[in-house]
């Protein structure tokens, strides 16, 4: 992976010395006038989303597309992901950081919809806040933002969703409405990432109306007081947005915003064929590059200069982990010998290297993947003990398990989604050779269209699924969730969607809910990479890769800096017409 690396770091500094007289304007572009504002983005996904509805999001389509119609209190910074103000103007907390209180802005308005009465969007008020947290706290078979948000964090979210089991609302106490421009929070305990929290599509703030106009069609009619509202959409086709002239924000020279005039999603699954439509200038931006054509347009030196007019490129660590995931509840994988058999068995770098060739680097030591930020906070990665291929390993806990030789192992199916081109495929190919070649253990592999993926792995009728997590927000705490035992449901039977592992452990949950109480962040963090090395231990997945961020923009694009989460906030993106750019 380091050659690839090189290579793309070099290519790097080629465009970037190639707009050096331009800037590339990502960073720091001023938008004056109005010449240059307007157009239309348009974007692809490879996947089509699962829910538009806020508190049933789990998957990183629907995140991209609820960006820009939705908002919460805060807000990600598109450049750095820090929080900034978005419903609420300001806020202030007591010295401990347990009782927050927001400050609503006075001119947001809900979008026009057939919802309201008139059609005509009303404006936002603290009282709708509440309906929205008091539903993130209601059992739901949609809602599974819950566990991420407010479970065992905010004064009354346990009570108000135990209650709602009996068929009663009670609502949370913990928030208040203290008039029609505030709204007060209260956490049992300091908690640092609060704020992170808040920014999560589970906070999301919706109109009522929508809610009950919609039912269970509201998965597909998104009614926000973002940026942009749905103009139209073909499920598995195509989402059109419009530019909301509503909306409160305007830049610094008093612009209106967003400068866009809409943005169309399409949703080309095949990769090949999405290159091939950003080359035509079909799309204005293209995320991850088709594994085929890596060496096409990352090679070399020349093949750099030879494309360096023709697009941007934009790359970023990412805090985005692929993961085999094993279902420790099953009769095979109850066994934790067989579970560290097979992280032992995988060469994770001849993965990144050449199954990928560069586009991630290999997994060495969780599922928190490496970041300076984290490490500067606390977070001890130097102490973890991962996994490395050790063939004579696997093969000593595979016979302790009881299968010498892989004598006697049950056939077994590796599940996996059908999207993200050929990768998924090319990497569930290797990791069945592997399996084979070093315990001799035969697997099959079952492709399955994502939102059926989804649905199988929850409800535990896989015990071998191919997954992978980007953070909620830029925090360790966001990747260790998944493996929380207070996840799981009460009925094992039941659906699991965060703790898709069904794994449970003791020592680890009380770590887990002990770093809730630490608001010292190094000291936290401290506690969660501890928290971490017990996973290592238990080894309840496979770590194999974890994702680099490629962006490629076309020349015209302004102002969508790529950061770690992949978050793309569309709001002060303009394109400037072709006609209007600087000669070269």
């Amino acid at each position: 992976m380091k050659k690839h690396l090189s290579v793309i770091i070099l290519l790097l500094v080629v465009i970037t010395s190639c707009f050096d007289e331009n800037k590339n304007e990502h960073e720091s572009t001023e938008v004056k006038g109005r010449m240059f504002i307007g157009g239309v983005m348009r974007l692809n996904e490879v996947e089509t989303f699962k829910s538009l509805n806020p508190i049933a999001m789990n998957e990183v389509n629907g995140f991209h597309i609820g960006t820009q119609v939705y908002e919460g209190l805060v807000k990600f910074n598109q450049q750095d992901l820090s929080i900034m103000p978005a419903i609420s103007s300001h806020w202030e907390s007591n010295e401990n950081q347990t009782e927050w209180t927001f400050y609503i802005r006075q001119n947001i308005k809900f979008h026009n919809d057939s919802c309201f009465e008139g059609e005509e969007g009303r404006f936002l008020e603290a009282e709708d806040i509440k309906y929205c947290f008091d539903k993130l706290c209601m059992e739901d078979p949609n809602n599974i933002q819950f566990r991420l948000t407010f479970k065992d964090r905010v004064i009354g979210a346990n009570e108000s969703y135990n209650a709602s089991k009996e068929g009663k609302v009670i609502g949370v106490s913990g928030v208040k409405v203290l008039n029609d421009s505030m709204l007060t929070i209260s956490l049992k305990n300091p908690f640092a990432d609060f704020l992170n929290i808040l920014a999560t599509p589970g906070c999301w703030i919706y109109p009522h109306e929508a809610v009950y106009r919609y039912k269970a069609d509201f998965r597909t009619h998104p009614v926000g007081t973002g940026p942009f509202y749905l103009e139209s959409l073909n499920e598995g086709q195509s989402i059109i947005l419009k530019k909301n002239k509503d909306y409160y924000l305007v830049d610094k020279f008093g612009n209106k915003l967003p400068y866009l005039d809409g943005i169309k999603y399409s949703f080309i699954s095949e990769k090949k064929s999405e290159l091939l439509e950003f080359k035509a200038g079909n799309l204005d931006m293209l995320y991850r590059l088709p594994i085929e054509y890596s060496h096409e347009l990352m090679g070399d030196l020349d093949n750099a200069k030879e494309h360096k007019n023709e697009f941007q490129i934009l790359s970023s660590p990412s805090l985005y982990t692929n993961y085999i995931g094993f279902n420790c509840n099953s009769a095979i994988f109850s066994k934790k010998e067989v579970r560290l058999a097979f992280n032992y068995a995988i060469d994770r770098h001849k993965i990144a290297d050449y199954t990928i060739q560069g586009d991630g680097s290999a997994a060495d030591y969780g599922m928190v993947p490496y970041n300076e930020s984290f490490k500067k906070d606390g977070y001890d990665f130097s102490v973890l003990k991962a996994y490395k291929l050790d063939i004579v390993k696997a093969k000593a806990y595979l016979k302790k398990a009881g299968y010498p030789d892989g004598r006697g192992f049950p056939k077994l199916t590796l599940e996996i989604n059908n999207g993200g081109g050929d990768k998924n495929i090319l990497v569930a190919t290797v990791i069945q050779k592997m399996l084979k070649e070093h315990l001799n253990i035969d697997i099959d592999i079952n492709v399955v269209a994502l939102n059926e993926h989804f649905e199988k792995v929850a409800s535990g009728k896989v015990d071998l699924f191919a997954l992978s997590w980007i953070a909620d927000y830029p925090a360790p705490e966001t990747f260790l969730t998944l493996f929380y035992g207070k996840h799981l449901p009460l009925r094992l039977s039941d659906n699991s969607y965060i703790n898709t592992f069904r794994f449970k452990n003791s020592r680890f949950d009380s770590l887990f809910l002990a770093s809730y109480s630490i608001s010292n962040k190094k000291a936290r963090y401290k506690l969660l990479s501890q928290a971490e090395q017990i996973i290592l231990n238990e080894a309840p997945f496979i770590p194999i890769f974890y994702q680099e961020n490629f962006r490629l923009e076309q020349l015209n694009v302004r102002n969508f800096p790529e950061n770690a989460l992949n978050y793309m906030d569309l709001t002060e993106v303009y394109l400037i017409p072709k006609d209007k750019m600087p000669k070269k």
